[in-house]
């Protein structure tokens, strides 16, 4: 991390430096300008060339000129900045293209499918209240965002109802409640600004907690380990297996310790289900999906 600061400073500094000149340019030569029109107009109608009641109006077009120039180089500098938004934007608008996240917004109906239908229990989810889907099914995205407050008061968000009893039981199941225990202020812990104050690993399984006290029946963990180490996974992998029995749990993942101990995998290629089954079976069979392990591998 220190690394990436340092690297991200330097880089920093040698843009600042690159601007500060390309803006001294700018307005040396804007005032190079300002000062050359009126002198070459006064020597133009010193010289018999240029009739004196033009001189006001050459000088006031020949710095008006100025203004738009100035414009257009500051757009030029920002262009920089204007190319590294799209490409984070794109980033975030392309995934892998997969379609994994579109398959989990289509669940929670963020979106609403083109053609064909997103059913759930034998119900075709559009024909549900707009609240069923969001009360039925529970994400644990990959980014958690825990709000400044208590760890008690982040995982009873979602049912402000509910009591110490229940908000200790959902952490008994997330694999949370030794780790929140030994805190100082044990469940009284402030997480700080989107969880600053807790690892990695306790923030997934605290958004753990907040899907089990929703008691959602479905559970989607949509690429919620990739960002851990091996012993935190193991941890949230934990959490999982102790809430697998009465859940359903839906986990998009790349890792291999974590679709390995799926009951079922579907292998999605540019959008489309390409093959189902047990790790096992896909590895034997499909080209695809072993040469997306064997990617991650190297």
């Amino acid at each position: 991390m220190t690394r990436r600061t340092r690297a991200v400073h330097r880089h920093g500094a040698a843009y600042a430096r690159r601007s500060g000149l390309e803006q001294t340019a700018t307005d040396l030569l804007l005032s190079l300008g300002v000062v050359l029109v009126p002198l070459v107009a006064s020597r133009q109608v010193a010289s018999g060339a240029l009739d004196p009641v033009w001189l006001p109006a050459l000088i006031v077009l020949g710095v008006a000129s100025l203004g738009p120039i100035a414009t257009v180089s500051a757009t030029a500098r920002a262009l920089g900045d204007v190319r590294a938004a799209a490409t984070r934007v794109l980033t975030i608008i392309n995934s892998s293209g997969a379609g994994k996240t579109t398959c989990a917004n289509l669940l929670l109906r963020f979106w609403d499918p083109a053609s064909g239908r997103v059913r759930v229990g034998g119900h075709d989810l559009r024909d549900l209240p707009l609240a069923t889907p969001r009360s039925t099914v529970t994400l644990v995205p990959q980014d958690v965002y825990l709000f400044n407050t208590t760890i008690r008061d982040n995982i009873r968000l979602v049912r402000p109802e509910a009591t110490d009893e229940e908000v200790e039981a959902a952490a008994r199941q997330a694999v949370a409640h030794d780790f929140i225990t030994a805190l100082p202020q044990g469940y009284d812990t402030v997480c700080g600004e989107r969880g600053a104050q807790l690892s990695g690993g306790q923030r997934q399984r605290v958004a753990i907690a907040c899907a089990l006290i929703n008691d959602a029946p479905i559970i989607v963990m949509d690429e919620a380990v990739s960002s851990l180490d091996a012993e935190n996974e193991r941890a949230v992998q934990r959490a999982v297996a102790a809430v697998r029995a009465r859940h359903t749990m839906i986990t998009i993942a790349h890792r291999l310790s974590t679709i390995r101990a799926a009951d079922r995998v579907v292998f999605l290629d540019e959008g489309m289900v390409a093959d189902s089954g047990t790790h096992d079976e896909l590895l034997s069979r499909n080209t695809g999906y072993r040469r997306l392990l064997a990617t991650q591998a190297v």
